[in-house]
């Protein structure tokens, strides 16, 4: 039998993690350059934002160093991930150590900027930040990317994603 609907003021931090988890996305790695050494994290809160210009969005936490990268107007990559990249999963999902490169071992590709892509991602997107926005005290940066160049393979199939908390990576 379902439960019944809880009103926002009755609901509970799980009702927020179960409702919050059950909204898919898909998976990417977003890449930058920073240093003369290429970056990378995984990202989830990645959408199309509009068709002209071509436009994402995407959530960025405010500690990520990306958003400096974004704020003085350079370029960064959003990676498809493929269903046949569920292991780079681990490799991008928390900043690199000291001395540690994700990109060992990988094959890329490179955009126009420079930004490095994966080789076998379903696609991607070299982009410039537009715009952001944040709420008050909130961890996460909306970041509006248009989009300048663009490539995929329309034959892979996107890794999508349902997570299980939606208050919690």
């Amino acid at each position: 039998m379902p439960l019944p609907p809880q009103t926002p003021a009755a609901a509970t931090l799980d009702g927020f993690a179960s409702a919050l988890g059950r909204i898919p996305s898909g998976l990417f790695i977003v890449t930058w350059r920073a240093t003369d050494a290429d970056r990378g994290m995984l990202a989830s809160w990645v959408m199309q934002a509009g068709f002209e210009p071509p436009l994402v969005s995407m959530a960025v936490g405010t500690a990520r160093d990306l958003l400096g990268v974004v704020r003085a107007g350079g370029p960064f990559a959003i990676n498809v991930l493929a269903e046949s990249q569920r292991g780079l999963l681990a490799r991008f999902g928390k900043p690199p150590a000291a001395g540690e490169d994700p990109f060992a071992g990988l094959a890329i590709d490179r955009t126009p900027a420079g930004v490095a892509t994966l080789a076998d991602a379903a696609g991607w997107m070299e982009c410039r930040g537009v715009a952001e926005a944040s709420a008050a005290g909130a961890d996460h940066v909306i970041v509006l990317g248009r989009i300048e160049v663009a490539g995929g393979r329309p034959d892979t199939a996107p890794l999508v994603h349902v997570r299980r908390n939606g208050l919690k990576y």
